[in-house]
């Protein structure tokens, strides 16, 4: 077995402890490469479910006021109109291709869309209660499993690109952060959640005023000390960071409380 191999089963094996730790039924853990066990993906994908929208059905197909995207599945993956480019890295259309290798049957409407096919959230919100909106918070309420093996597979690809961004200086220090946190049930599931929630930190466009929000950030804000606090406490400075270089047109302090609400859930 290989390091990587090692690191992706050592992954696995924390977040099936994760998975009883939250009260549900974890069993074995997946060696790396392989999809996580289903029940370990479900308890896993529910806290993140939990976390983006109170679990609830509705809260699978989001747009929020403000924004220029759609929100979707258990990680609110993002998914851009036509047209609608922005700052965000978008996620959702990775989903698809990645439900598709997983033999997950979708319609022929989101197979074949390059788009969301919502052009506004006027739009979006008017058709609450379509036959395609239906059909895809079914698709993504049968598939919380499938979007878990999913945000755990964008945290395993996060690492090696927050390295290669950082200065040759720093990463020494960062990686030792990931390491200290990756080694306990409740900072992996922090380190999962946080990069589904707010980016690995390397996309160039996700800054304002020159400064980022995403892991990358968290990682460096970290001071010494037990890995898990320093990460709640580097997490609220860097939000809070955030909604103060935001533009004020934005209007992110109405998120704040709950980011950092998130954040305190990170035990």
């Amino acid at each position: 077995m290989n390091q990587r191999q090692k690191e992706g089963w050592g992954r696995r094996a924390r977040l099936c402890l994760l998975a009883g730790s939250i009260g549900l039924f974890a069993t074995h853990a997946s060696w790396a490469g392989a999809p996580l066990d289903p029940v370990q993906a479900k308890a896993i994908g529910q806290r993140l479910w939990q976390n983006e929208s109170d679990g609830t059905l509705s809260g699978l197909t989001a747009w929020n006021s403000g924004e220029e995207f759609a929100s979707l599945g258990i990680g609110h993956f993002i998914w851009y109109p036509a047209g609608g480019r922005g700052p965000f890295e978008e996620s959702f259309p990775e989903l698809l291709r990645f439900l598709e290798r997983r033999s997950i049957s979708l319609p022929e409407w989101l197979r074949s869309a390059r788009f969301c096919p919502w052009p506004n959230r006027k739009a979006f919100l008017s058709d609450a209660n379509g036959a395609r909106m239906r059909e895809l918070r079914s698709i993504l309420a049968a598939t919380v499993g499938e979007q878990t093996e999913f945000a755990v597979e964008r945290l395993e690809g996060a690492l090696p690109r927050i390295l290669s961004a950082l200065p040759a200086g720093e990463r020494e220090r960062v990686e030792k952060n990931f390491r200290a946190l990756e080694a306990t049930p409740a900072g992996l599931f922090a380190l999962v959640d946080y990069v589904n929630f707010k980016g690995d930190g390397t996309f160039p466009t996700e800054r304002y005023r020159g400064e980022g929000w995403g892991l990358l950030n968290v990682l460096q804000a970290m001071e010494p000390g037990p890995a898990l606090p320093s990460f709640r406490r580097a997490a609220r400075i860097v939000l809070e960071r955030r909604v103060e270089n935001a533009p004020p047109a934005r209007h992110e302090e109405r998120w704040l409380h709950g980011w950092l609400n998130r954040i305190d859930g990170y035990r």
